[in-house]
């Protein structure tokens, strides 16, 4: 286990108390899949402690700071080929305000016999026959399992409250979170940026069905108003592109059970929004113009829904309840 050399303030959340320092460290745990591709490797961010000390210089690893531990944990899982380091700084937002953090990439099968970054999806889950009986990403359950023994581990021993967990995602790896969440008690909360639950008919299904999300908490979900990669993907749920109903908004309306949730739409903000895109892959060509940027309004509105729903602070249930930010919010 190393620590990243990296620190520091990366984004403007305000932290609850004073400035957070943020560390992160590596992990890896085996995952589905046939070697070489059955690895996720996990990056964990978490508030931390400068001593000064002689190990913290030799080292790199810090202690975490005690003095909001054990922290809430927040899963996060990327796009298709979009890379850990793209959310960074989010993930370093959010952690700044009492969170532990944890992304990952894994390189495995996708589909047609490609192999790239994926969070893995089960396909066969998703398909008619299948759906809502089994999570679409088993690979969560091995995260949690690798964080129960980081848990048990220094630096962090202790430090991880593993009753207090959200799953958040982006893009792909948001459509995985609202399959699969309630299949682990544990998840107190939902969050995705560009994603939904409309199913591709390569599975079986209806063009432009939307399918159930299969939560038990509140979901919060963003969107931007110039998110060009989700108009350019309609053909896949057999849909015309031109002048068809927001799937995000549609899986907010129809696939949501009773329940606390939140639509948060960012004018201006496209499909990378909260995220550094990388030209070199997955498929930021399509997007549309970035002429604002989701990453910090969204991390605040995001760190209030965390720490109302899995810290029960009463302030960020206030914050929330008046969120504006220049952010379209619906609720229900």
């Amino acid at each position: 286990m190393t620590g990243d050399p990296k620190t520091g303030p990366h984004a403007t959340v305000d932290p609850p108390d004073r400035a957070a320092l943020i560390r992160s460290l590596w992990w890896s745990v085996r995952t589905d899949g046939v070697a070489p591709f059955d690895t996720a490797h996990l990056k964990v961010y978490y508030p931390a402690l400068a001593t000064g000390s002689d190990a913290e210089r030799l080292t790199g690893v810090f202690a975490p700071d005690p003095t909001g531990a054990p922290y809430p944990v927040v899963v996060f899982l990327s796009g298709v080929n979009v890379g850990q380091d793209s959310y960074r700084r989010f993930a370093t937002a959010i952690a700044e305000t009492g969170f532990v953090v944890v992304t990952m990439d894994r390189v495995a099968e996708l589909f047609g016999g490609q192999r790239g970054l994926t969070p893995g999806v089960d396909l066969d889950a998703a398909r008619p026959n299948a759906y809502g009986t089994r999570p679409t990403c088993p690979t969560i359950g091995a995260v949690l399992d690798a964080l129960a023994e980081i848990n048990e581990l220094p630096p962090l021993r202790g430090a991880l409250d593993l009753d207090r967990i959200a799953l958040g995602g982006h893009s792909a790896g948001g459509t995985v979170v609202l399959q699969s969440a309630r299949f682990y008690p544990s998840v107190a909360a939902v969050f995705a940026w560009g994603a939904h639950t409309m199913v591709a008919t390569m599975l079986g299904w209806e063009p432009g069905t939307v399918l159930p999300a299969q939560v038990t908490c509140p979901v919060l979900l963003g969107v931007g108003s110039n998110d060009g990669v989700i108009q350019g993907s309609a053909d896949r749920y057999g849909e015309d592109g031109a002048d068809r109903p927001d799937p995000v908004r549609r899986t907010f309306t129809e696939a949501l059970p009773e329940g606390d949730h939140l639509l948060a739409m960012v004018p201006g903000a496209n499909h990378f929004g909260i995220a550094d895109a990388d030209p070199t892959a997955a498929r930021a060509f399509l997007d549309g113009p970035a002429e604002a940027s989701a990453l910090e309004p969204f991390a605040r509105l995001t760190s209030a829904f965390l720490r109302t729903h899995l810290r029960g602070d009463a302030t960020a249930k206030t914050e929330l309840a008046d969120f504006d930010y220049g952010l379209r919010l619906s609720r229900r």
